[in-house]
């Protein structure tokens, strides 16, 4: 079974390429195509802030999950 600590990291991780993905997007200009319609590059401010919060809260939550352990008596 994942530790609780393993499983904020690989959300953190995953969280983290796609906010980096939205700032190449902004930065070079990247165009978005989902069937005909072009995604307007605004909405790769909510898709970088949003992934990023949620990115470092995973990193957050790892690091305070690394000190909890259990024992069993």
């Amino acid at each position: 079974m994942m530790s609780q600590k393993a499983y904020f990291q690989i959300s953190a991780v995953i969280f983290f390429v796609v906010a980096v993905f939205h700032v190449g997007r902004l930065l070079t200009g990247w165009e978005v195509l989902i069937g005909t319609w072009v995604i307007p590059h605004w909405l790769s401010i909510p898709g970088l802030i949003v992934p990023g919060a949620l990115s470092a809260w995973g990193f957050t939550m790892a690091a305070r999950a690394g000190g909890r352990r259990k024992y069993t008596t």
